[in-house]
């Protein structure tokens, strides 16, 4: 249309005459700036990219013996079909208007394998539209092609609204524009799982149409959790913690990022990194499916923690291993693209972009033979990063070429918290003749710090870096207090009083140490102080105690506790006087006033209080070069 046509246009639509010029000219502009957005408008038509994603096949239309296929990779990164044949629906299996198709796999392969670990996610159409993901299938020790199919409605019903983490590190690999995007309704929750492994029940005439035994239940499909730089032996020490969840151990790995990964489609594989550097752990789905920037993938819950964060990576299939108690996909994480935001009921969804940010973790190794350092990142979450702390230094330290059974280690590190004080670690862990391995000490001491701050009832803690140093010293080193004395029964206010400490060391002869003390000059004369001669259990307990009943106040002064707490390689004499104590908050109130303890008679401990019966006069530590522990008592007359 050129302007002088346009004109004429507008000239018959909106009564524009020749007696009217400067109208006419008013028009041509309009004319001119309307054809420049029609073209502009055009041009961004052209760009967006058409869906791809199939036509739904609603749940109400899916019978039984309809014929579709299933995609999937066995190997490499080529997306194979498998053909399959509907067995029925088995109505509210996984809850309230919550069905599960039921499916017999069809082909070579699926029926050389059976469902193989790594496949949930696998899209299943029929008709060419999109059914749902293959996510169940029948316990163990039988390799029978049987499987649940979650419905696709029930999958896109994940919530959307939840934001994005800040940037963190990303891969070099940024999704490509218009990836798969298409549009898919549905927001409603979905009900939490608990644990992924979750047992369902057939009925008994599901059973027989089925041709399984009648006690056959489904569960979901496991999930490949890949380790990459950890020994068998600590895959055996902390598997359990992940097999609760239906994650099935397998060999694999991380590759390099390359520039394809985020090109994802229905059928491809996507990893959950857990801990990524010089050492690795993620977790592997099959994509059911991509609408705009959001992945669909497992067709189950993974964990079962609702909103989520953690890396999305790239799966790489090597292989696929057939087997009796469990086929399973070889998976390494390839380069990061995206976040994983929530791990629900009938499935997992990630976002296309930016990473959540992790904890930079530095661990080093130190024996009489040399220092070994590992750096890596681990994601931040209340119920795995304790788990991952203590797997971390368990491996970093048993499977180091320096180190060695039968050696007392010592543990120092830090860790930083945003906004608090860091949290100083130091402690030491003798060889036991338990049939364990000896870092396993070393591991639980750390996971139960990480465990109590991340526990904490009071916020939720931003962990800016973790640093560890694990030192190996030769034989075992501890020592157990037999007895104590003092040179006199009795002293004077102001007076020095050595106290002697008889220990005995492991395979050792007995050994006396003194450790000089003071009287109070404000000791009350007639009185008896207590002196207590202890390891540092003995003083720790009571502040344990104290935070496992909720007394604190703030997370700062739980770690203010956590810092105050003795160390095991330090011998403590404290000297004790019967008065009391007033333990509040985070806080040692000695003395404490009888106006205070009258109130305390009359209601109540306040609920963040603990009143003691002796109050502290004095303290003093002798450190040791091994581990102490027990304790004794000895008491002084004040004359």
């Amino acid at each position: 249309m050129d302007i002088v046509a346009a004109g004429q246009m507008f000239k018959n639509r909106f009564g524009v005459t020749a007696h009217s010029p400067a109208r006419m000219r008013n028009t041509l502009v309009f004319v001119r700036r309307f054809l420049l957005l029609a073209a502009v408008l055009a041009c961004v038509a052209i760009s967006l990219p058409a869906s791809d994603l199939p036509e739904i096949l609603p749940l109400d239309q899916v019978k039984p013996g309809m014929v579709g296929e299933g995609r999937t990779i066995f190997a490499g990164d080529q997306v194979e079909t498998f053909d399959l044949v509907v067995i029925g629906i088995l109505p509210n299996l996984l809850g309230p208007r919550q069905s599960i198709i039921l499916v017999q796999l069809k082909g070579d392969k699926v029926e050389h394998t059976g469902v193989v670990a790594g496949m949930s996610g696998s899209p299943i159409y029929i008709g060419g539209k999109l059914v749902g993901a293959l996510s169940l299938k029948f316990g163990v020790f039988t390799k029978e092609p049987l499987a649940g199919v979650t419905p696709i409605a029930d999958m896109l019903s994940l919530p959307t609204g939840n934001p994005l983490p800040v940037a963190g590190p990303l891969g070099v690999n940024m999704p490509p524009t218009g990836v798969n995007a298409a549009n898919a309704g549905g927001a409603s929750s979905a009900v939490q799982m608990a644990a992924a492994s979750q047992r369902y029940l057939l009925p008994t005439n599901w059973t027989q149409l089925a041709g399984v035994p009648g006690n056959a239940y489904l569960e979901p499909i496991g999930s490949p959790l890949i380790f990459s730089g950890f020994a068998p032996a600590t895959i055996r020490q902390y598997g359990g913690e992940w097999a609760s969840y239906g994650m099935v151990a397998a060999p694999g790995g991380a590759v390099a990022p390359q520039p394809d990964d985020a090109k994802i489609v229905a059928g491809d594989m996507v990893s959950m990194v857990f801990v990524q550097g010089d050492l690795s752990i993620s977790s592997a789905c099959t994509v059911t499916a991509i609408t705009e920037n959001r992945v669909y993938m497992c067709g189950h819950p993974v964990f079962g923690f609702g909103a989520t964060q953690m890396p999305m990576a790239r799966g790489r299939v090597l292989t696929t291993l057939a087997s009796d108690y469990e086929s399973t996909k070889i998976v390494n994480a390839g380069g990061v693209i995206g976040t994983i935001t929530q791990d629900r009921t009938t499935a997992v969804m990630g976002r296309m972009g930016v990473a959540p940010a992790m904890i930079p973790v530095e661990l080093s190794v130190v024996t009489p033979d040399g220092e070994k350092q590992f750096h890596m990142e681990m994601i931040s979450d209340p119920k795995l990063t304790p788990t991952l702390i203590g797997l971390v230094a368990f491996n970093g330290l048993t499977q180091n070429t320096v180190y060695g059974e039968g050696s007392t280690l010592r543990l120092t590190g830090s860790i930083d918290i945003a906004g608090h004080s860091p949290v100083n670690l130091q402690n030491m862990y003798a060889p036991t003749d338990l049939f364990v391995p000896d870092g396993t000490m070393v591991a639980t001491g750390v996971q139960t710090v990480f465990a109590r701050i991340f526990s904490n009832p009071y916020e939720t803690p931003k962990i800016n870096s973790v640093k560890l140093r694990i030192e190996s010293l030769p034989e075992r080193r501890i020592a157990r207090i037999e007895d104590a004395w003092a040179e006199t029964t009795e002293a004077s206010p102001g007076q020095a009083v050595n106290i002697k400490v008889m220990l005995r060391p492991y395979r050792g002869a007995p050994e006396i140490r003194e450790v000089p003390i003071t009287i109070p000059p404000q000791a009350t004369r007639g009185t008896t102080l207590r002196v207590q001669v202890s390891d540092s259990d003995s003083l720790n307990r009571l502040t344990s105690q104290f935070e496992a009943q909720g007394r604190l106040g703030s997370l700062e002064q739980l770690i203010s506790l956590l810092n105050r707490e003795r160390s095991n390689n330090q011998l403590y004499v404290t000297l004790l006087k019967p008065t009391p104590t007033l333990l509040l908050d985070d806080k040692e109130m000695p003395d404490a006033p009888p106006s205070e303890l009258n109130i305390l008679d009359q209601r109540p401990i306040p609920g963040n209080s603990v009143l003691l019966h002796e109050s502290t006069a004095g303290e003093w530590s002798v450190p040791m070069d091994e581990i102490i522990a027990g304790s004794a008592s000895v008491f002084i007359g004040i004359k």
